[in-house]
């Protein structure tokens, strides 16, 4: 054979190579259609934060204020754990007391507050709030014509485990 003709097989072999390795890669990037994406949802906790951390004089509790904005996607609720320390910053060595807030019903563009109750706090001491993690979970709409905070599946006019004459 002729080098001519090597030269002619090796051009073959190596674009029939380049097609094996580059077609398949080409048509994922074809296939993951390439175009604009949805924004993914943002955390529940950037729209929520503590507005305010006093300590309750009567009790000597700590209470944190706590504030919500609604989502555009539509309404829902918030499950919010607040942190109670001495300062900003985390200590390594303890554990931070925390307290659940549930602020429900949270409109579109609305903003809700609500109060988180800490633990009996030390004397002469400040205390620091803080979110350290929030849940958001939607609404689920109601059937056209219910009443608001109606129970679903009940009879209107029957209360549940009231029995008549009884």
């Amino acid at each position: 054979m002729s080098a001519l003709k090597w030269q002619g097989w090796l051009v073959g072999l190596v674009t029939l190579a380049g097609l094996l390795v580059f077609a398949p890669l080409g048509l994922y990037v074809w296939a993951s259609g390439g175009g604009p994406r949805e924004p993914a949802p943002r955390a529940a906790v950037e729209d929520v934060r503590v507005t305010g951390c006093r300590i309750d004089p009567a009790s000597r509790r700590v209470v944190a204020a706590v504030e919500a904005a609604g989502r555009p996607q539509g309404p829902g609720g918030y499950l919010v754990t607040v942190e109670f320390r001495e300062s900003q910053q985390p200590d390594p060595a303890g554990r931070a007391a925390q307290s659940l807030v549930r602020i429900p019903g949270v409109a579109p563009g609305a903003t809700e507050r609500g109060e988180a109750v800490g633990p009996v706090w030390p004397v002469a001491t400040v205390p620091w709030c803080g979110v350290a993690e929030a849940e958001f979970s939607a609404d689920e709409a109601a059937p056209p014509g219910a009443a608001p905070g109606a129970v679903p599946g009940a009879v209107p006019g029957i209360t549940p485990g009231f029995a008549p004459g009884g």
